[in-house]
């Protein structure tokens, strides 16, 4: 509070009692990643070196193909985290994982520091959206059981 004014809209104490929702934690995570991946692949533009090398080398349509469909994964997972039921959402966050650890595996292959760096933090990101996509409960097993 400065002269009088409170610029928190909400009651402090109770912080540690406000937790994430897994589907909006998913969320925010898949966001993260698609920054993640974007921010990488615009620095890599800086370099002049890089620009160099794709401009001599010939890249295939079913490969720039393949990089789209990776990268749309985390775009199409951040809605869908909010919206899936648990078991579904379950299930496409884990396969939606794997894809997308196949195109950070990849691009690790001609990997610099700063690109080592960014897929590290995905990396992180994955594997806090695997443990959390595993922790959803799922309503069905439970009405079977």
């Amino acid at each position: 509070m400065i002269f009088g004014i409170s610029f928190l809209p909400f009651k402090t104490r109770n912080m540690k009692d406000q937790r994430f929702k897994p589907q909006t934690l998913l969320s925010s995570l898949w966001i993260f990643i698609l920054f993640n991946m974007l921010l990488r692949d615009m620095h890599q533009f800086l370099n002049p070196q890089f620009m160099d090398e794709l401009i001599t080398q010939n890249i295939s349509e079913e490969l720039v193909l393949m990089f789209g469909i990776i990268l749309e994964i985390p775009i199409l997972l951040v809605p869908l985290s909010l919206v899936l039921k648990d078991t579904m959402n379950k299930w496409t966050n884990i396969v939606g994982s794997c894809i997308a650890l196949l195109g950070i595996s990849y691009s690790l292959l001609s990997a610099d520091l700063d690109d080592f760096f960014f897929a590290v933090m995905e990396i992180g990101a994955v594997g806090i959206i695997l443990r959390t996509a595993f922790k959803l409960s799922s309503s069905r097993v439970k009405e079977i059981v």
